[in-house]
């Protein structure tokens, strides 16, 4: 829940920057930063990394970084409504990808929390039905965000937390890097968007993605599917809080619903847990 709203509160963040500096270049001056402070924090954590261990992380980071471009891209030929509620398809993605490749049981209490977080986002940030190059970009970016959900939901138990983030950071930064040389990579351009990026490699980062990793360490990918759809919740809180934007019956009644699927699946974990005991 904290790691969906700091990523709700990182686009009150990136309001008006990414209208002063290309995607690409934003995105790899965050994961830089983010790379090299984790590692200036414990340096050692170089030492715990081996060739097995590198693997899972570059994959992780890649499905990772691959999301955010192709979600960048989406996003230049789409509505901003549009690409957050596709975005937010990865809550369905996330239990497919789950039951196809590591075949995983999914009940049906928890597609119908999947089901009524889908209705949230929709009347969140859904207007009007349009599909067509940008949508199908921003689609397959929610298809690599589930990727990623799944594979660290099932590569985090065991490994140590702050590496495996460092590699899946690292990885980000150098794709996002590579991915800038279309446009030009480009530096900041004042003080708003270094603050921006600052914000954003700390908290919606480095931060974020320690407390993802760990948490997914013991909690499955489709709790952890509807749990981080709280992020376009959070995101329009902002919204209504900071900039005074209006409060409508429908994003009223898409919050409360993300919300209710949120408790449903966390009801369920509880009710298993003490089947277990």
């Amino acid at each position: 829940m904290a790691v969906a709203a700091i990523w709700g509160s990182a686009f009150l963040s990136m309001k008006g920057t990414l209208e002063r500096l290309d995607v690409n270049s934003f995105l790899t001056w965050r994961f830089v930063i983010a790379t090299l402070l984790l590692i200036a924090i414990r340096p050692s954590v170089l030492k715990k990394i081996d060739l097995p261990f590198l693997k899972k992380g570059v994959i992780l980071g890649l499905f990772l970084s691959s999301g955010y471009i192709f979600q960048s891209f989406g996003l230049t030929l789409t509505t901003v409504s549009n690409t957050g509620f596709i975005t937010g398809l990865y809550v369905v993605f996330t239990p497919v990808v789950a039951a196809v490749i590591l075949r995983k049981n999914i009940t049906l209490v928890e597609w119908f929390a999947v089901l009524v977080a889908t209705v949230g986002l929709a009347l969140l940030s859904f207007n009007g039905v349009q599909f067509g190059v940008g949508e199908f970009l921003v689609l397959i970016s929610a298809l690599l965000f589930a990727f990623h959900i799944v594979g660290l939901g099932e590569w985090s138990k065991g490994l140590d937390t702050y590496a495996l983030t460092v590699i899946q950071l690292g990885t980000c930064a150098v794709v996002t890097f590579l991915a800038s040389f279309k446009s030009g990579f480009k530096a900041p351009p004042d003080s708003g968007v270094w603050w921006s990026i600052i914000y954003t490699a700390i908290f919606a980062t480095a931060l974020a993605f320690i407390v993802q990793t760990w948490a997914q360490s013991f909690i499955a990918p489709s709790t952890v599917g509807v749990i981080l759809a709280a992020e376009v919740v959070f995101a329009a809180a902002f919204g209504i809080w900071l900039l005074n934007e209006p409060v409508t019956l429908r994003i009223a009644l898409g919050g409360l619903l993300v919300l209710a699927s949120m408790y449903l699946i966390i009801l369920l974990d509880q009710r298993k847990e003490s089947a277990k005991s």
